[in-house]
């Protein structure tokens, strides 16, 4: 089936509808509709249909979808049966918890290098990946064909940090700094502002109106 251009909303929609059909019980039904995922994210069924429909064509009236098969249809939707390499920067707490974070996997990423400025963590091996100095980053990111660049490095380095990974041919980038980062026009940046989740979290009535 030819992938369709979706609106970034969108996808993160399709996300929560695997992350909810991996969770079902065994016991669940065979079939599953898209009013039911509705229902069960507080979402409008006309709108979980839609979505569906970039994903999987074999929905059929009153029986909806064989649930294996849609979660296996949105997984090669989502690319998570491809293979992604990256590297990450920072390589502290943040850094450490996600190399070791199990569950990449599932979604086709695997963490295979590091770089960090600490010489008592440069040399070491935290999860998969072995961790270099800062100085290489785009020497080693080249050589391995990296594509995906992750930032946990403190705000006052990730500039250079995506400098140095761009300077390697990296055309993606994870940034957990709290700093917005400059970068050539095809290069996608994606910030996660940890700051700001919080500070919705706590101010979010709701009715989804933060005040």
């Amino acid at each position: 089936m030819k992938q369709l251009t979706v609106p970034l909303p969108a996808y993160h929609r399709i996300t929560q509808y695997l992350n909810y059909l991996n969770h079902l019980p065994e016991s669940a039904p065979e079939n599953i509709s898209a009013t039911t995922i509705a229902e069960a994210l507080d979402l409008n069924d006309v709108v979980v249909r839609k979505d569906l429909a970039c994903v999987s064509g074999h929905g059929k009236p009153k029986v909806g979808y064989l649930r294996i098969e849609l979660a296996a249809a949105i997984s090669r939707f989502l690319g998570h049966e491809e293979s992604y390499e990256a590297a990450l920067v920072g390589a502290g707490r943040l850094g450490q918890a996600l190399l070791t974070y199990e569950n990449f996997a599932k979604y086709g990423l695997s963490i295979v290098i590091a770089f960090d400025t600490n010489p008592l963590i440069i040399g070491r091996r935290v999860g998969g990946a072995q961790v270099f100095g800062v100085e290489r980053i785009a020497e080693l990111c080249m050589r391995l064909g990296i594509k995906i660049g992750i930032i946990t490095a403190p705000g006052r380095a990730a500039q250079g940090a995506c400098d140095a990974l761009v300077e390697g041919g990296v055309r993606r980038v994870w940034n957990f700094a709290p700093v917005p980062l400059k970068a050539p026009k095809d290069v996608v940046i994606k910030n996660e502002d940890m700051a700001a989740s919080l500070a919705i979290l706590l101010k979010q009535d709701g009715k989804g109106t933060v005040g």
